[in-house]
């Protein structure tokens, strides 16, 4: 007999970002307009709402719009700069090249859009989704899936607390929960870890392309008054990365912060490359530096982003559940968006849930909802610019952009692709260390660029260290026998909070050291280990990063 204990709900959501907290307020407004009660609560990994949130961010509000008309003129919404420059500059070495505005389809400009803390954001939108009565519990990670006699989703059971590095029992020992719902809505974000093992068990690519992904890093920055500009918007492409593709971001923020950031799509191939180290090298650019020097470093953190669209999109529902926001990867990639959808995506999920409980239904499939994502607006939005992405990884920054630029264009003018390119997926494109090309980083300043460990200091991530490691390893021997012995260890470079290590090579006994309190739950390397070696579990709820103003 389980000794956990249960509690019954109408509909479990798992995550509190966006999409999680989007679906909530739409079951409860749902909910009131028809007289009915919903009950609804929401599961957060993080030690409070918003402390994994990890985002540039530019926020288009029209989602916004639609679930909460009047957030403009509440006081309390964090969301109050508007975008009022946007500059896209291409960066040589030393200088830079501005694309004019003229260039580019209006779809891709930020007119309208705000910035800001998407962690603030999502802790405004939990307050609103208590006050309509949401459970929300943080610090309680969704560990383990949860299914009836049929097979369909009946909810989730959070982790144990209190088990030690080898499984025994510590004193403050307590054994997780059990959630059972009608429905279950997956808002776990890029690579969420029950989101990979519903695709597997229900087959949700078989009809899709592999999801692909980038690497985001992004610092938070006090800069002198002298130099804020609120709402003023830079994307960089460009220098430093002459192997792999990505860019920069730089967002002028409210209370004289600037949030910059750098992506590297992880499909690269050069076992040499850091997109940490990358990052530091771009602040050093004359251009990037004069808009921070003489500013302060005060947060950091990094977290995988989607970056398949619309040819990545999975099948959305399975009986007794749905995924939506990033855990099903709706960003626009070109424009660097994907809260709007997200939000959207779990929006269209509530209403068609509230419709299963109204007539009574529970595990079965929400059949409506993918059908009405794809005609929506999300669809509509994604299917204009799914070339953009393939067309980089396939024909690189110069020539890729230029491409890409043309067939958004042909969107822009209603002409429309033709065709629509395939991915591949990250892990496959690593080549090994014999044939790859050094890459030289210079050491850090302690001013303007950094170490990891100081880096990972500012995420003020945190692990109880005496529990089982949460970044398992299927065959204890790859680590060395093949990551190290033909790739060089890519995983040491690759994780941008140093938690991979090769000990004992002075001995003539290397092997891999995982240091997992220090992990920022990006999935970097459940994303990008070649041999899909590498599993991210769920650690203690409440572990990880603690993201200010992120």
């Amino acid at each position: 007999m389980s000794e956990r204990e249960s509690m019954e709900y109408d509909v479990v959501v798992v995550g509190a970002g966006p999409a999680g907290l989007a679906a909530a307020i739409r079951l409860k407004q749902l909910a009131a307009e028809s007289g009915r009660e919903i009950s609804v609560v929401v599961l957060e990994k993080g030690s409070e709402v918003g402390a994994h949130i990890l985002s540039g961010a530019v926020i288009d509000p029209k989602a916004l719009d639609e679930l909460i008309p009047d957030w403009r003129t509440r006081d309390d919404c964090p969301l109050k700069v508007e975008v009022s420059e946007n500059h896209h500059w291409i960066l040589t070495d030393t200088g830079k090249l501005e694309i004019p505005h003229l260039f580019t389809p209006s779809f891709m400009h930020n007119k309208g859009t705000y910035t800001g803390s998407l962690g603030n954001l999502t802790r405004w939108l939990a307050g609103i989704a208590e006050e309509m009565e949401v459970e929300i519990f943080p610090g309680f990670a969704a560990a383990e899936l949860l299914f009836d006699e049929a097979g369909a989703v009946r909810g989730v059971a959070t982790g144990d607390m209190g088990v030690g590095r080898g499984g025994e029992h510590r004193p403050d020992y307590q054994p997780g929960m059990e959630l059972h719902a009608k429905y279950t809505l997956f808002a776990e974000g890029a690579r969420g870890h029950l989101t990979k093992e519903l695709t597997h068990l229900f087959d949700l690519r078989k009809d899709s392309g592999p999801q692909v992904y980038g690497i985001g890093i992004k610092e938070l920055w006090d800069i002198p008054a002298d130099k804020h500009v609120p709402g003023k918007v830079i994307h960089t492409q460009g220098w430093p990365l002459d192997e792999a593709w990505g860019g920069g971001f730089l967002y002028h923020q409210d209370n004289g912060q600037v949030a910059l950031g750098f992506v590297v799509a992880l499909d690269y191939d050069n076992p040499y490359l850091s997109p940490f180290e990358e990052m530091q090298r771009w602040k050093t650019h004359p251009d990037i530096r004069a808009e921070i020097e003489g500013g302060t470093r005060v947060s950091y953190g990094a977290r995988a982003i989607n970056e398949g669209g619309w040819q990545a999109i999975p099948q959305l529902a399975f009986p007794g559940g749905a995924l939506v926001g990033c855990s099903a990867g709706f960003v626009n990639v070109p424009r660097i968006k994907g809260t709007h959808t997200a939000m959207k995506s779990g929006m269209i999920a509530a209403a068609h849930v509230a419709d299963a409980l109204a007539a009574d239904r529970a595990h079965d499939v929400l059949e409506g909802y993918e059908p009405e994502v794809r005609a929506s607006w999300i669809g509509k939005e994604l299917k204009k610019v799914r070339n953009a992405q393939p067309f980089v990884a396939r024909f690189g920054g110069k020539l890729g952009t230029l491409l890409a630029g043309i067939d958004m264009w042909l969107n822009q003018w209603k002409i429309g692709s033709p065709f629509t390119l395939k991915h591949h997926a990250d892990h496959k494109q690593m080549q090994p260390l014999s044939a790859a090309r050094p890459i030289a980083y210079p050491k850090p300043d302690g001013v303007l660029t950094f170490d990891r460990l100081s880096s990972v200091y500012l995420s003020n991530t945190n692990h109880e260290e005496d529990q089982p490691i949460h970044l398992t390893l299927k065959d204890d021997s790859i680590p060395i026998a093949v990551n190290y012995a033909i790739y060089g260890s890519p995983e040491t470079r690759y994780c941008p909070a140093g938690v991979y290590e090769i000990v004992g090579e002075e001995e003539g006994d290397p092997r891999l050291q995982i240091n997992a309190q220090n992990c920022v739950h990006c999935k970097t390397c459940d994303i990008k280990d070649m041999t899909q070696n590498i599993n991210w579990v769920v650690p203690e709820g409440g572990g990880g990063p603690n993201y200010p103003n992120m």
